[in-house]
């Protein structure tokens, strides 16, 4: 039987962890490790300098081994990887991630990080993100397809799969684009606000708009067209 480690950046709270982990029960064995709160944007943060402490938690999804830590994704899933799992997973799922992970967003997220840290002890993994709007019809219908054809299917090193769920509805929903390139559109223009001054302290909230404009055959372009994406991305050459 498969042994399938599940993380993600959004914490053990998430919905969407909850959802993965019930997707990676029809795959094989399950152990969740997830970080205590929020991790959003926090790349491949790791924690070196502190200890990390990792204890069990009741989970909502039956047969689930799961535990939850103090650290980051990364570390959650290096210490899933190297001292929760018996002899190791097999296979890595992180998500569902609140929010897409497309174009230059990959850099920021933490579950693409953590997903990357799985990577680099060339575990097979597949990141799995949607809207952050709540809308779920899209990812439900196709993420079991999905992680069934990619599961077995082959990596090069460094690399993982990662899927983006588009924001709409079954019905609107045109298919599932395969081999999309991570985009290298600009994406963001904005800058930061003055929120707050308190004499010669000033405090900045960041403001930004995104550009919905991609280029054929990346993920941005299939995520503005209604469809799945489905690419590798490479941690570095």
């Amino acid at each position: 039987m498969k042994k399938i480690l599940v993380s993600n950046d959004d914490g053990i709270d998430s919905e969407g962890l909850a959802r993965l982990a019930r997707i990676a029960k029809k795959f094989g064995e399950v152990w969740v490790v997830a970080p205590q709160k929020q991790f959003s944007a926090m790349s491949h943060s790791a924690t070196f300098w502190e200890p990390i402490d990792l204890w069990p938690v009741d989970y909502p999804v039956e047969g689930v081994h799961a535990y939850v830590t103090s650290g980051t994704p990364a570390d959650c899933v290096s210490i899933g990887l190297c001292s929760v799992v018996p002899g190791g997973p097999d296979h890595v799922f992180c998500g569902i991630n609140t929010g897409y992970n497309i174009a230059s967003d990959i850099q920021y997220s933490a579950t693409v990080g953590a997903a990357m840290e799985a990577a680099n002890h060339s575990v097979h993994t597949i990141a799995f993100s949607e809207s952050h709007t709540g809308h779920h019809d899209v990812t439900d219908k196709f993420i079991e397809q999905i992680a069934k054809e990619l599961i077995d299917k082959p990596l090069g090193r460094n690399e993982i799969w990662n899927v983006n769920f588009p924001d709409c509805s079954v019905e609107e929903c045109k298919g599932i684009r395969y081999d999309c390139k991570v985009s290298q559109d600009d994406f963001y223009a904005g800058g930061y606000e003055v929120v707050a001054v308190n004499g010669e302290k000033v405090s900045y909230q960041i403001s930004f708009a995104r550009n919905w404009e991609g280029t054929e055959g990346t993920d941005l372009n299939a995520i503005i067209n209604g469809f799945v994406s489905v690419g590798k991305v490479k941690n570095y050459s």
